[in-house]
């Protein structure tokens, strides 16, 4: 009996001692992060795919029991998910992952955003209060959100911060490497015009010092009328620019008529990770981006 008892009582440490922060994450971009800092000790749930809109999301009872299961809740915040998550930490009632609470992290709260409204009128699309929430195709704000990430895996999982600690290190050594490569590539990109499907891209130009040419969506979410489409023409006709730049998700129709009609090449970018096929992980998403816009695959 007293054998019996030891034996358990091993397992049961062993198990303790092996136990992993459960991390709930809202975009398959903080899904890829938190993998890369907790390594071994996160268990990683995604909400999302790169195939999905962050913005309409179902508040299924899947993605409640595992948020009501999670230590860490990692999403964008400035009202993304604004439509779903609310509703998710309603119903999950898990106090750790609470606005407030450690366990709640907003990677928009990390970091400076543009295009800050100074009103707000629905008539205007899309619009968020606290400025543009697609900070992921910025290097720059990442590495922002890592080091930041990484102070709160330690901060819940005190036992593992020596780990953290190292991993976000590691990381944010690699990701500084990589920036200034990918920022060597584009250059040759500076002050290059493209018009955009969706206002999604505003950090990556800002990092690349690259243009916007107009918008095929009148108002951001708004879809385009045949009268925007005609004004858009004649505009580029004026000033052409040097591609139409579309995410995976968008409808190709009118970025392919405007194609047709002016002679520019459509781009399509992944706007996360997994978003296209050679945008597998955090590092391979910017590759993809940059080898893209520079004129390789489309």
């Amino acid at each position: 009996m007293t054998r019996f008892l030891i034996a358990i009582a091993l397992a049961l440490t062993a198990s303790f001692a092996h136990a992993t922060l459960k991390v709930f994450a809202c975009e398959p971009e903080w899904d890829a992060l938190a993998r890369e800092l907790g390594g071994d000790q996160v268990e990683v749930y995604a909400a999302t795919t790169a195939q999905q809109d962050p913005h309409r999301v179902q508040a299924r009872p899947s993605l409640i029991a595992q948020l009501r299961q999670a230590d860490l809740l990692v999403c964008t915040g400035a009202d993304l998910e604004a439509g779903w998550l609310p509703v998710l930490l309603r119903q999950a009632r898990n106090p750790a992952v609470q606005p407030g609470q450690p366990g709640h992290f907003l990677a928009a709260d990390q970091v400076t955003l543009l295009e800050v409204p100074t009103s707000i009128d629905r008539a205007e699309g899309d619009v968020h209060p606290q400025g543009n929430p697609h900070i992921q195709v910025d290097p720059r704000r990442i590495a922002a959100v890592a080091a930041a990430l990484g102070r709160r895996l330690a901060e819940i999982d005190s036992a593992g911060a020596a780990v953290y600690a190292a991993r976000t290190d590691g990381f944010l050594k690699r990701w500084q490497d990589a920036t200034t490569q990918w920022e060597r590539r584009a250059a040759s990109l500076r002050g290059k015009r493209f018009v955009v499907q969706h206002a999604q891209w505003v950090y990556l130009f800002d990092w690349l010092d690259v243009q916007t040419a107009g918008a095929i969506e009148p108002k951001p979410g708004l879809p385009p009328a045949a009268g925007h489409l005609a004004a858009l023409r004649q505009q580029l006709a004026a000033r052409r620019a040097d591609g139409i730049v579309r995410s995976p998700l968008s409808d190709p129709k009118a970025a392919e008529w405007l194609a047709t009609e002016t002679g520019l090449p459509v781009i399509e970018l992944p706007q996360t990770v997994g978003a296209t096929a050679d945008a597998g992980s955090l590092f391979a998403l910017f590759d993809a981006i940059l080898g893209r816009l520079s004129g390789g695959r489309r």
